[in-house]
């Protein structure tokens, strides 16, 4: 009989692993990425330095800057980044709680894979009680809304908890609230805040509790000519998108001058329709101009002597933050600016921040764009105090919006866990194991608190368990000294949606990657970046090499 000769589908230089390697293989990944950041988790969590390609350094405790600069090629691991990135996107923190929770879950799975429970019920179960999850954090949350100032700067102080920003927090939570109330807009009953209006500048030299908030917009720009004022106030500001230059022809020509009188006329043509253009800017009453595109020598010099403050290439996304700022619409066409097409300004000044000329556009009546203006000693002080202030910001958007908050400190995580093994003890057949497995890994937010801390995580969560046993759903830890004490009147509080968007992300990406059974790689795509290289032969007929 002859024996039967292997057929090979896929080039040699493939891999593949399946079956459980292949699970193995993917949770591992995934639990080194959440390995990755954990000890970054909390207000004594620790930085990480980050050396870029270009030497470049990154000092910061913020997940998804952390897994960003971080190269990853795994790709099982790069759909935990993804959970860090979709957290930063929708709710602008909490993106270390996601990538922990999708670890400590996947974790979880392992050992009930071990024990031979099929993937499709771990799924299940997970499912289930992912959904179950949500309806119990919007039962728990308390109600919030954007009158209550001193929860709203609280939530921002939790946010801003073991960062840099944390030695002005009373400050920057201030600046925070305000910036994100300035650009808040009512419409139908719902609460709409687009935080790309609040723009955040920041600029090394002075200290943090020197930042600031400007009702308007702060400009990276100087005026272009020293003979424009330097303030203008109750100012009238145009916004003009198209140049105040002569435009070049759009293909070659040429021009015979046969005597000096024609190249006088010439250049008396070129500067008359430049006024010609000032003109219009001047009838329209503005004594403020931002262009987006080129201003002239000769413009300038015209404007300047009508003292008409001006900035040119501003970029578009500050020429609509100025839109909204100041009221002023953004024309394209100088033939159809007119007064009403004005916004207005209570001032606009050139100010020295630093070593750089800005342009401060201020005292805007409902303004609905603002300006944080951050200030630190080093540049990666101010960095971080950024990154700190952008988990404020979301922070405080995403409580006002959703109008629901809940404590910190492990208090929900723990709440939430004693409520899923509840419900898993209502359930029957094998899909209870992986809701237990789910309720379990929550605790792995206040553990992890703890052992950052140097607690002992062990004596602090049975404690935690003890007071949410007896009707305590605010019982947290005190990671000072490991005592449980109540969130809600210490002010850790936390919106609901970083929580209920850390749960679905984590479980989803959770889910997928158990489904996953096999993993074939291409080592040839990888290499020659082509499907299956080039021929032995070389290209076309070249002789090999």
């Amino acid at each position: 009989m002859d024996s039967v000769q292997p057929i090979f589908i896929m080039p040699d230089d493939s891999k593949r692993s399946s079956g459980k390697n292949a699970q193995k293989m993917n949770i591992s990944a995934a639990k080194q990425v959440a390995e990755t950041v954990k000890s970054t988790l909390g207000p004594k969590g620790m930085d990480k330095m980050l050396v870029d390609s270009m030497g470049d350094v990154t000092i910061t405790n913020d997940g998804v800057t952390i897994l960003n600069e971080i190269s990853i090629e795994h790709p099982s691991a790069k759909m935990i980044v993804e959970v860090a990135k979709t957290q930063e996107s929708e709710v602008g923190d909490g993106t270390t709680t996601a990538v922990i929770l999708a670890g400590e879950l996947l974790k979880k799975s392992e050992d009930l894979l071990d024990q031979e429970i099929h993937p499709t019920v771990i799924i299940k179960g997970y499912r289930l009680a992912a959904e179950k999850a949500q309806v119990i954090l919007n039962n728990i949350a308390e109600s919030i809304s954007e009158h209550n100032n001193e929860l709203l700067k609280n939530i921002a102080i939790t946010g801003m908890t073991g960062k840099g920003a944390e030695v002005a927090k009373e400050k920057l939570s201030d600046l925070a609230v305000n910036a994100v109330k300035s650009v808040m807009e009512k419409e139908n009953g719902s609460i709409n805040i687009d935080l790309d209006n609040i723009k955040i500048e920041k600029k090394v030299g002075a200290s943090v509790e020197d930042s600031e908030i400007v009702e308007g917009i702060i400009l990276d720009k100087e005026k272009i000519h020293p003979g424009m004022p330097k303030v203008v106030k109750n100012a009238k500001v145009a916004l003009i998108d198209s140049p105040i230059e002569i435009k070049s022809t759009e293909m070659d020509a040429k021009i015979q001058i046969t005597d000096p009188g024609q190249m006088q006329s010439f250049l008396d043509q070129e500067e008359k329709m430049i006024k010609d253009m000032v003109n219009k800017i001047i009838k329209s009453g503005a004594d403020v101009m931002f262009c987006q595109k080129g201003v002239d020598d000769i413009a300038q010099h015209f404007l300047a002597k009508k003292e008409i403050y001006v900035c040119r290439r501003v970029k578009a996304s500050d020429m609509k933050k100025l839109s909204r700022a100041t009221g002023a619409k953004i024309i394209t066409n100088l033939d159809d600016l007119s007064k009403n097409d004005l916004g207005n300004a209570g001032v606009v000044e050139e100010s020295k921040v630093g070593d750089e000329d800005m342009t401060y556009v201020k005292k805007c009546k409902n303004a609905k764009s603002v300006t944080l203006l951050l200030r630190g000693g080093t540049e990666h002080v101010t960095d971080e105090i950024k990154r700190a202030m952008d988990d404020a910001i979301g922070d405080v958007a995403a409580a006002i919006k959703v109008g629901k908050v809940v404590g910190g400190a492990g208090s929900i995580e723990i709440e939430l866990s004693r409520n899923l093994d509840h419900f898993a003890n209502s359930l029957s057949g094998r899909e209870r194991l992986a809701v237990q497995a789910f309720a379990n890994a929550m605790e792995v937010i206040p553990r992890t608190l703890a052992e950052n801390a140097g607690l002992d995580p062990i004596d602090v969560i049975t404690e935690m368990k003890a007071m949410h046993d007896k009707g305590k759903k605010w019982a947290g830890v005190d990671i000072s000294n490991g005592r449980t004490i109540d969130v809600w009147k210490m002010g850790i509080i936390e919106p609901l949606k970083i929580k209920t968007q850390a749960l679905s992300s984590a479980a989803e990406v959770a889910t997928m990657i158990l489904r996953i059974d096999d993993v074939i790689m291409s080592e040839s795509n990888k290499e020659g970046g082509m499907g299956g290289g080039m021929p032995p032969g070389g290209m076309g007929g070249m002789p090999p090499m």
